[in-house]
């Protein structure tokens, strides 16, 4: 056994990109001075946690992290896949930050996967499961990932900042490997779905926010139909919140998606706070009427898919064997950016 040979990196810039690209190449990096001048020193518990999933789908895979957590020694095992495995994302980020590389990687497993999810299914920074649901499996599919075992269910919904939610996602192996796509044409929009969700608040507040969504879209299109997601009792997670998310479907099969969601932040969601000190949510009619705005900001912009899609859509033109991919997205997004520096 000769020596490893570690790429070294610095800093805490693109951990999550470094760290797929790493397993999907087999290189191993040794990523130094993250957040080294910070007042809270090394890898934040999202970090980690993402570690530690690597470990589950990957066999004979080596982390190793200094004291201070400044300093990541990752060595890729052999992604594997496997069944029935669990894993809890935590509360730092929402579960929508762990599926995108588990996409990804799932479908160059040994085996299929098939993995429970459990923690904050909906927030303000990460794209939900609903829309990784409606748009990013669809995505996975042109580029020849097969339907037939691709699932993702969402059993409980969780809000911040206790979250209490799960999804259970199953991704199949790809035969031989992904099929390139010469995707340029985004068509006209056809019809927009949508799900409106609430944790622990009335039910009344999806309607709201439907009813505004509703307004802004029935003046142009009116095949518009955006479905009610209630949950009450264990299915609805820990926390009060609500939110909903668009997807507008093209003539060409494009799928242009946006979210929000609202809830409290973190220490809000205690019984130390009275309802007087508690910061005042977004109205659910707001909420409304601000996604379905998101959304044809989206679609003016352009491409084949929304800006919260072309990181992952880069990722799998690069996968693709030596067949040239050529897609059109519109302005590129920071963290598409981000992703064609980090190839």
């Amino acid at each position: 056994m000769g020596k490893t040979e570690y790429k070294k990196l610095k800093g805490s810039q693109n951990l999550r990109q470094r760290l797929l690209l790493s397993t999907l190449s087999s290189t191993p990096v040794l990523i130094d001075d993250i957040r080294h001048e910070d007042t809270w020193p090394g890898l934040l518990p999202h970090e980690i946690s993402l570690l530690r999933l690597l470990e589950k789908i990957t066999d004979d895979c080596i982390v190793e992290i200094n004291e201070t957590g400044t300093k990541l020694k990752y060595k890729p095992g052999v992604i594997v896949g496997g069944r029935n495995l669990v894993h809890d994302c935590g509360l730092s980020r929402s579960i929508g930050y762990f599926l995108e590389p588990l996409l990804v990687l799932g479908v160059f497993g040994k085996k299929p996967l098939s993995i429970r999810l459990k923690g904050i299914t909906n927030d303000s920074k990460d794209p939900s499961v609903d829309t990784f649901k409606r748009t990013t499996l669809p995505l996975l599919k042109r580029f020849g990932v097969p339907s037939e075992g691709l699932d993702l269910k969402i059993e409980s919904h969780g809000s911040p900042p206790q979250g209490g939610g799960e999804v259970l996602l199953g991704i199949p192996i790809v035969p031989n490997s992904l099929s390139a796509v010469t995707w340029i044409d985004e068509g006209m929009v056809k019809r927009i779905r949508g799900t409106a969700f609430s944790t622990k608040v009335s039910y009344q507040f999806e309607k709201t926010m439907i009813h505004a969504a509703r307004g802004v879209f029935n003046r142009l299109l009116p095949d518009v139909h955006i479905f009610q997601d209630h949950r009450s009792g264990q299915e609805a997670g820990k926390s009060p919140g609500y939110g909903i998310s668009l997807v507008a479907e093209t003539t060409t099969g494009c799928f242009i998606s946006t979210d929000t969601a609202v809830c409290y932040a973190r220490g809000e969601d205690t019984d130390d706070y009275d309802d007087n000190e508690r910061k005042e949510l977004m109205p659910p009619a707001d909420v409304g009427e601000q996604a379905a705005s998101m959304l044809l900001g989206e679609i003016e912009q352009g491409g084949v898919v929304d800006s919260m899609h072309q990181g992952i859509l880069f990722i799998l033109c690069a996968l693709c064997p030596q067949d040239v991919s050529k897609v059109r997205v519109g302005k590129l997004s920071p963290y598409a950016i981000e992703t064609l520096k980090t190839h």
